[in-house]
């Protein structure tokens, strides 16, 4: 691969000795890497099921690696959303950030949505996850994302750090910052950021991260915790953005990472723009050191320096103690969402919900137009915000009956539902089905989970002797 000359005299500066390692590992192949989903059950058994054995990712018990012939975007697990193909690297800052059911959570820059996805198994659909995204086509796939993975306690939207920063005042309890940034540690698998590299651009970034990362420090509580990472290795971007951020934000602090796996480096002070020592809390993934590619990350605490002395403050294993209240005193109580839409005025979805389901669904209804959501609990207003997923997607009141949408057929599990049809995943029938064929059946009519293995991937109805294929036309092999 040729690297760009000034970029390639800058990591001789870094790197010294080791930049000749460094080098080679841009004559490998890069790592294939994936991340089960315990929210379809049990990982180790669906892991054994793929043959993954090619060894786990050290920083997240959920990552494995693959080889290539895998063909993992391909199987029916894939679109059950058994797990998400990650870069193993990519798979760090949730895990720094340890977010917890019930908490309240926002992944600021989060297409095409890893990390958010990753949070929200952490989250076990407990409490409020809000995932962003500023461009709207990246923020689309996002929200498919999240449908596919199951969340069911994730609200999107499409909005600038700006906008979300006014609305939400130290709303939330940890926050994600993977910013934009100008893509060094891709150069392996993305050659096109490689040709797009320049000085100007590492500059361009550093800028925009600084006003990335101010937005979201007014959206932390006192106590809470933000992760600010990058796939770069250039200094401005990394142990630079943080000494800046430092210098305009006393209230913050840097935390000690709450593990250590072979190959996770400290940052390196002298490369910060003041040299604080406090910067060898940081954290750098070298691709000649690790089985991945490059990133940075950094754990931040707001103190809670300007609130009382009961404020809740952060401890270097990322609990929180002295919490004096989960709620926000700055983020005003009237902008609490009501209760929406009583069970009475949706005769239609509790006819299905009765009929076809086994539990009730804990949530606030949202309805917009004939689409019926389900929000989490405690969901805040969302007035004046551009919202591409206000929470679970349950489907679609028509007249006189209600049509389950596919996000509430991969948000189930099997326990969860009257009906359900299982093909195994090496057989001819999946494969039909996910190519929109119907099929002959037997049994109760109405509303059958499809499932391959036993893991839902989408609806089919049942009339007569024949399953009615309810595959999303778009989504169809």
């Amino acid at each position: 691969m040729n690297l760009p000359e000034k970029f390639e005299q800058r990591m001789k500066d870094m790197l010294a000795e080791e930049y000749e390692d460094f080098q080679k590992s841009y004559e490998k192949d890069a790592f294939h890497s994936l991340r089960m989903n315990p929210l379809k059950g049990d990982t180790e058994e669906g892991a054994a099921r793929l043959n993954l054995t090619s060894g786990r990712v050290a920083w997240e018990k959920e990552g494995y690696y693959y080889e290539e012939g895998n063909r993992a975007g391909k199987h029916p697990y894939h679109d059950a959303g058994l797990y998400y193909i990650q870069e193993a690297s990519a798979m760090l800052p949730a895990a720094l950030l340890r977010p917890r059911p019930g908490e309240r959570i926002l992944d600021l820059c989060a297409a095409p949505g890893g990390k958010s996805t990753q949070i929200g198994a952490y989250m076990e659909g407990k409490g409020i996850l809000v995932c962003n995204e500023i461009h709207p086509t990246r923020a689309k796939v996002l929200s498919e994302n999240i449908e596919r993975m199951g969340i069911c306690n994730a609200v999107v939207t499409n909005e600038t750090p700006q906008k979300l920063a006014a609305y939400f005042p130290e709303y939330f309890d940890g926050i994600l910052v993977d910013a934009p940034c100008s893509g060094e540690g891709m150069f392996r698998k993305n050659e096109e950021a490689c040709g797009e590299w320049s000085p100007e651009n590492v500059e361009l970034c550093a800028r925009r991260q600084d006003e990335i990362l101010d937005c979201a420090s007014g959206m932390l509580r006192p106590g809470g915790r933000m992760v600010y990472s990058t796939c770069t290795f250039a200094p401005e971007e990394n142990e630079g953005s943080i000494s800046r951020f430092l210098s305009r934000h006393p209230d913050f602090k840097l935390l000690e990472p709450p593990f250590q796996t072979e190959g996770m480096c400290e940052g390196v002070p002298e490369w910060g723009e003041d040299a604080l020592s406090e910067l060898r809390k940081t954290i750098r993934l070298w691709p000649h050191r690790i089985k991945g590619e490059g990133h940075f990350a950094a754990i931040l605490c707001r103190t809670g320096e300007n609130a009382s002395d009961e404020a809740a403050v952060c401890e270097t294993d990322g609990t929180v103690q002295k919490e004096k209240s989960k709620k926000s005193k700055t983020f005003s109580e009237k902008r609490e969402l009501e209760r929406g839409i009583s069970e009475k005025e949706l005769r239609e979805y509790v006819e299905f919900r009765d009929a076809f389901l086994t539990k009730k669904e804990e949530g606030i209804y949202l309805k917009f137009g004939s689409q019926l959501y389900l929000a989490p609990e405690g969901t805040p207003l969302l007035d004046g915000l551009k919202v591409l997923r206000p929470g679970l997607h349950l489907g679609t009141i028509k007249k006189n009956r209600f049509e389950p949408s596919h996000a509430l057929a991969l948000a189930l599990r099997p326990s969860d539902v009257r009906y359900r049809y299982d093909f195994p995943a090496d057989g001819a029938g999946i494969k039909a089905y996910l190519n929109g064929q119907t099929f002959p059946a037997s049994g109760d009519k109405g509303w059958y989970l499809i499932t391959v293995d036993s893991y839902g991937v989408g609806w089919g109805k049942l009339a007569g002797d024949k399953m009615k294929n309810h595959y999303p036309r778009g989504l169809r092999k």
